[in-house]
């Protein structure tokens, strides 16, 4: 597995290569030593140096906008597009990795596997190095971090309370699809308004699209 470009790339060069290799294993291709544990280790390092960092930026804001602004920077979302910034799709292994063979990664586990590099970067290098890598690839995001983007179901629900006093009604009408790869079917309405209905690879995805819909619905930017 040659990882001399990607440690090119970020700049950090592995004292434990076989952290860096750990961390680009599914548990398809490896069962036993795969990047679960280092994408929980990972997942946390990002939480704790994104809300420092927003608590440097942002002194005088109320706790409850600075926790919107780091669920909207350490999502599975912004995961993903910095491990495609990093292309790491050419370097992870999974199950039905074969040789000289490029093989399409899902969205998850490329997501997954920017949370597990930066806890194998943790374990290898330590708190500054990782926390520098961090503010790197995340700094073009922090610097919008200033424009706080609020997803459709807390607006549906802020829209709803403040007019109604009351919260959406959500109802999961079907779950179907095989197991890796499921479809939610949701249905969600408040006072007044039409039932919608939208699908999605999730639940709380469902959700999201069903209060996208119903907010275009009532003509709620």
């Amino acid at each position: 597995m040659k990882l001399n470009k990607l440690q090119k790339k970020i700049g950090i060069s592995f004292k434990e290569v076989k952290l860096l290799i750990q961390a680009l294993t599914h548990k398809s291709f490896d069962t036993k030593n795969n990047y679960e544990k280092l994408e929980f280790l990972g997942d946390r390092v990002l939480g704790f140096v994104i809300s420092k960092k927003l608590l440097e930026l942002y002194p005088n804001e109320k706790v409850g906008m600075i926790d919107k602004k780091l669920a909207n920077l350490v999502n599975k979302n912004k995961c993903f597009e910095i491990g495609k910034e990093l292309e790491l799709d050419n370097y992870i292994l999974t199950g039905n990795t074969e040789k000289k063979k490029k093989v399409n990664i899902e969205k998850k586990i490329i997501s997954d596997c920017c949370e597990s590099l930066i806890g194998a970067i943790y374990i290898d290098k330590g708190f500054e190095v990782s926390s520098k890598f961090i503010l790197n690839y995340w700094k073009n995001y922090l610097n919008l971090s200033d424009i706080t983007v609020i997803d459709s179901k807390t607006r549906l629900q802020e829209y709803s309370l403040k007019k109604f006093k009351a919260l959406p009604i959500y109802k999961l009408i079907s779950n179907t699809g095989p197991r890796h790869k499921p479809n939610f079917k949701i249905s969600v309405k408040i006072k007044d308004s039409k039932t919608v209905i939208a699908d999605g690879s999730s639940k709380k995805n469902a959700e999201q699209a069903a209060a996208m819909k119903l907010l275009e619905t009532i003509k709620i930017q």
